[in-house]
């Protein structure tokens, strides 16, 4: 192509509207349900949508068409961030991070901290000091969980609550709103069981703070080596450049609506606490550790129910791992714990008889249905540290348990073959509903599936196997 002819490529990629977006997503859809299908709900209660485009940030101008060190500093100072431990957090600094391990959402940490913070600047001001002088005194640290995205928004939503709640006090200086930011990776979503995972999200969660713009990280190591902590801030300082670009997720459509969403719902809350006196109003009544305890119950909840990943602890978990002898578990409300006290029940079990409960994958039948549950049950029994093993045949398999894997209008004949002929439980993977009742007569002892508790069926299945609390 000669190199003074330009390429026209709006020309050959003409704009689509909403409409016809919607209009293709929908026909594909046939007839399923749009909300159900194609928009998330997170634990904040937000609602994600599948796609945004210009006119779901049109009103947002203010927040999104402003410099790094603006006001209202959604994006930031523009400044890279200083790598700091613990240690340099002063006494007196708004602690979110701790709201975080409590078990606050992001909108709940976010709120949390502004009411206490707010009160902060409200007591000084009172006092004598200037706002200015007040608001910059106030520094911020809050945690960054695994929700990539989300903890961007978060920290960008951080900077626009906070400004909006300076700037309601008068300050002489616009300078004075900017919060002082920083991000400690959580510990809350990591385990002592595959702690090359616990490595992989400390990673992700110390990119997240980066790009929302926090201005000093931490990277606390959670069972793996501290100097990988520190050598997290070297790779994405030195070899992905994260320290050149200011506020690199400005301007995206999503982390804009995101970063409002957040801000809004932070600042509902904020003023809910408010409306109780204050922050330590709220605190002393015992509002705000009650809706931390229910947070963490729901997130509890959903690690048990599968609902919520934890890759190596309650889904794909590595059933050759075990932890070091003596090695025990402090509770501190980590997510993970349940199953970890599961897996340590197992390794009771098999330093006390020498013998580790083996599971034996029974797969009959229907080929792409007996592979899909034994792969599924695979990873769910795995998680209680048993041995599996997989076969057509139960006879010298010496399994302390079978499981069934086949397909539903097969499983009656199935069990009815086996479960005569073993002493053994026999359980089956899947969730025939019709024929519940039918295979309990055929000497089912209990089913595996997604719809179940994994930690209530795990504990019951070591029930069974006899295996001490």
């Amino acid at each position: 192509m000669p190199e003074h002819v330009k390429l026209d490529l709006a020309s050959e990629f003409p704009p689509v509207s909403t409409a016809e977006w919607e209009a293709v997503i929908h026909a594909d859809l046939k007839g399923a349900d749009y909300d159900k299908k194609l928009v998330w709900r997170t634990e904040e209660g937000l609602k994600v949508k599948p796609y945004y485009r210009s006119e779901d940030i049109a009103g947002l101008k203010d927040q999104a068409d402003v410099a790094p060190g603006e006001f209202p500093f959604t994006r930031g100072k523009g400044l890279a961030w200083v790598d700091k431990d613990l240690s340099s957090i002063p006494a007196g600094a708004i602690r979110g991070d701790l709201l975080l391990e409590a078990g606050a959402t992001a909108v709940e940490e976010l709120g949390f901290a502004l009411a206490e913070a707010v009160d902060k600047l409200a007591a000084a001001v009172e006092a004598g000091q200037s706002v200015d002088e007040a608001a910059k005194a106030v520094e911020f640290v809050f945690g960054v969980g695994s929700n990539h995205f989300l903890e961007i928004a978060k920290f960008r939503a951080a900077r626009l609550l906070w400004a909006q709640a300076v700037a309601a006090f008068g300050p002489s200086s616009d300078s004075a709103a900017l919060a002082s930011i920083h991000a400690v990776t959580a510990l809350e979503n990591k385990s002592v069981y595959d702690p090359w995972t616990n490595l992989l999200r400390s990673t992700t969660e110390a990119v997240s703070a980066v790009v929302g713009g926090c201005d000093a990280l931490t990277v606390q190591s959670f069972h793996y080596p501290e100097r990988l902590a520190h050598n997290v801030q070297l790779v994405i300082r030195e070899e992905a450049h994260l320290d050149k670009v200011a506020d690199p997720a400005g301007g995206s459509y999503y982390i804009e609506a995101l970063t409002h969403s957040l801000a809004e719902a932070a600042w509902k809350l904020f003023q809910k606490v408010d409306s109780e006196g204050g922050y330590a109003a709220a605190k002393a009544a015992g509002s705000i550790d009650a809706a931390l305890q229910a947070s963490h119950a729901a997130k509890i909840k959903a690690v048990g129910s599968r609902r919520r990943t934890l890759v190596g602890v309650n889904n794909y978990p590595n059933v050759g791992e075990h932890l070091a002898a003596g090695e025990s578990l402090e509770p501190t409300g980590r997510l993970a714990e349940p199953f970890e006290q599961i897996r340590q029940r197992t390794e009771r079990h098999t330093a006390k008889t020498g013998h580790r409960p083996k599971v034996l994958l029974l797969n009959r039948g229907d080929l792409k249905m007996r592979m899909a549950r034994a792969q599924f049950t695979r990873n769910y029994i795995g998680c209680a540290g048993f041995e599996i093993a997989e076969g057509t045949e139960y006879a010298g398999a010496g399994a302390d348990l079978i499981v069934l894997c086949s397909s539903d209008p097969e499983y009656l004949e199935f069990a009815s073959d086996v479960c005569p002929k073993v002493t053994v439980p026999v359980i089956v993977a899947g969730n025939p509903k019709d024929q519940i009742e039918a295979l309990q007569q055929a000497g089912v002892s209990g089913f595996v599936h997604m719809l179940a508790n994994a930690v209530e069926t795990l504990t019951e299945l070591q029930n069974r196997l006899g295996m001490e609390a």
